[in-house]
Formats: structure tokens, sequence, C-alpha cells
């Protein structure tokens, strides 16, 4: 499905963009070897709870890394990305916007599941901006490594990390922004803000907006 081509932003002093990140040099570290190390991670407090790190899944040739925000309930228990309700919300809109969930890396951008508890259940609390910068270190080797053309920030953590900055991530949905590496920048919501809108009509709405977004990352991916 053809759509209007998204707005690119160049960050202040960026270089001409790359066709894709370079690539990984010969003695970069593979993923299945970051996965260990992460495994033992203790860069913030955040370890002391979960019951795992919950490192990225992918190709690690894939030309486009999905970010979202941190694993949540299913996924501490599960050590996968992305296998909860907006797992599944994500993999649906995927599916209908005819992109291959198996040839892009999904991740977060922190890796253990920050929570309170209430009873028997663990809410999900938004990671502070130290936790995500202590965890940036992961994800900044997870892009080393794959060299991607595209990444998706999937939310306001996402996009903070990528950016190494706050941005308001409803006012530039659907901007492209290029970093200093030449790695362009896909701006959207993350699949939970979904779940949580309770009016059916208006659940059906964001859900059509996103999967607009997800078919920009498609034409994106061939671009």
């Amino acid at each position: 499905m053809a759509g209007t081509a998204p707005h690119e932003v160049k960050m202040p002093g960026r270089r001409a963009r790359a066709a894709r990140a370079e690539p990984p040099p010969d003695d970069a570290v593979p993923i299945a070897e970051l996965r260990d190390e992460a495994a033992a991670c203790r860069r913030c407090p955040l370890w002391r709870n979960a019951t795992q790190t919950v490192f990225g899944e992918g190709p690690e040739d894939a030309e486009v890394i999905f970010v979202g925000e941190q694993p949540g309930d299913r996924e501490d228990l599960a050590g996968k990305p992305f296998v909860g309700p907006a797992g599944r919300m994500l993999d649906a809109t995927l599916e209908d916007a005819d992109v291959d969930r198996r040839k892009v890396y999904v991740t977060n951008a922190v890796k253990h599941f920050k929570f309170e508890p209430r009873g028997k259940r663990r809410i999900h609390s938004k990671p502070n901006a130290g936790e995500v910068q202590a965890c940036r270190w992961w994800l900044d080797k997870e892009i080393g490594r794959i060299g991607p053309r595209l990444a998706v920030a999937l939310g306001a953590t996402a996009a903070q990390s990528l950016l190494g900055k706050a941005i308001p991530v409803l006012k530039r949905r659907g901007e492209v922004i290029e970093r200093d590496d030449g790695l362009r920048i896909f701006i959207t919501i993350h699949p939970s803000l979904i779940l949580r809108i309770r009016e059916q009509e208006d659940k059906e709405a964001e859900r059509e907006r996103f999967l607009k977004d997800m078919r920009t990352v498609r034409e994106l991916m061939g671009a």
C-alpha cells in the first residue's frame, strides 16, 4: 500500500545519511555472546527484583530494529522480548502491514522489568532517566553489532534512549530523525498504549494509526 513519505528531520550538525549504519567490525561481539554477558548485568539496581535479563532477539543482519521501553511481566518470566499482550499487538499489526516479523530485530531500551508489587500482581513502573542511560550501553552494542538501516522507537523511553534526549512522541510521531552515525529513527507509540484505551471505537482508531505507522516502516525498509 502506498503512503505519504514521512517527514524526515536532520538534527543540527548531522552528516549525510548513510544507506545503512556502518557494518559491524570483524571483531564485533555476536548477539549470543552479548546476551550471555547481559545476563549478569549490574549496571543499575533493576536486576535485584527482576527474574532475569531480557535481551533482544532477531537476525544479526536485520535492516530494522524495533526498540520498546522495557520487558513486562510476561517477558520477565519468559526471558524473551515482546511475548505479552503488547507483543501480540505488535506482531498482529506487523503482519497486517506485510512486515515479516522474522526479519526484524526486537529489543527494549531497558533490559530488566521495573515494577511495583500490588498483592500478587507486578505493576509496570516507568524506568527513570538514570536507568535508561545505564542500559543504553547494551542497546548501543546491539545496534553496533547489527548495523540496521532503521530503528523504530516504540514510545518515549525508546526515543530517549535512541536519541539521547526526551522528545514529545505524540507530536513527533511519524517523523524520521537522523543521528550522527546516520541511523534513521522512526518515531511512533508503544503498542501498549492501544491496549490501555477503554473505548472500543477509540481503540480501533488508534490501532489503525499504528498500522499506518507500520506500513510506513515497511516503505522505509525498502527505501
